[in-house]
C-alpha cells in the first residue's frame, strides 16, 4: 500500500482574516478549481467550514468522466487551519490539511495532502503519468488564481539598518 503525499506552500499579501474567510468559504473551491474539472457543489456548502461539515460535489477529472465526490471536514481550527477527508470519492485515501499563518507583509498557506490511488499495482503505475501530474497541475492552477484573486506576495524579508 503506497500513499502518495503533495505539499505546497504560498504567500499571499493579505490578512490572516481575509485568508480565513476566503478558504473556510466552501463555495470559493470552484473559484479555484481549473474549469475543465467541472467542479460543482451539490450540497453541504450552506456554512463557513466547520468540524463535522458534510460536503458533496460532482468533478470531471479526466476524458469527460463525471465523478462524486464526499469529503468531510474532520478538524476546523478558526484562522488555524482545517481539515477535509474524502468519504466517498476517486482516491483510495484523501486527507488534506490546509494551514495558514500570518507572517510579516501577509499569510502563508500550506496545503499537505497524504492519498492512496486505487486499483493496486495498476494505480501505482499510472500515479507517475497521470495522477501526480494532474494533481500539480490543479494546484499550480490554484497558485495563480490566487495570486489573481489576492495579488503577489512581495515583502521585502532585508532587514534595514539605519546609518547615522
Amino acid at each position: 500500500m503506497k500513499i502518495y503525499t503533495l505539499q505546497t506552500k504560498q504567500n499571499l499579501p493579505i490578512s490572516l482574516q481575509e485568508a480565513w474567510d476566503f478558504l473556510s468559504d466552501p463555495n470559493n473551491l470552484k473559484t479555484i478549481t481549473p474549469d475543465y474539472m467541472g467542479f460543482e457543489i451539490l450540497s453541504g456548502a450552506d456554512r463557513k467550514m466547520y468540524a463535522g461539515q458534510i460536503i458533496q460535489y460532482i468533478v470531471t477529472p479526466i476524458a469527460g468522466i463525471k465523478t462524486k465526490w464526499v469529503t468531510e471536514i474532520t478538524h476546523a481550527i478558526d484562522k488555524e487551519y482545517f481539515v477535509d477527508e474524502q468519504r466517498f470519492g476517486p482516491y483510495a485515501l484523501w486527507h488534506h490539511k490546509h494551514f495558514i499563518k500570518e507572517i510579516p507583509g501577509g499569510v502563508e498557506m500550506e496545503d499537505i495532502i497524504d492519498y492512496k490511488v486505487p486499483f493496486g499495482i495498476l494505480g501505482q503505475l499510472v500515479h507517475p503519468i497521470l495522477v501526480k501530474p494532474k494533481l500539480k497541475e490543479i494546484f499550480e492552477y490554484r497558485e495563480q488564481k490566487l495570486i489573481e484573486l489576492f495579488g503577489t506576495f512581495k515583502h521585502n524579508t532585508k532587514e534595514e539598518t539605519a546609518t547615522v
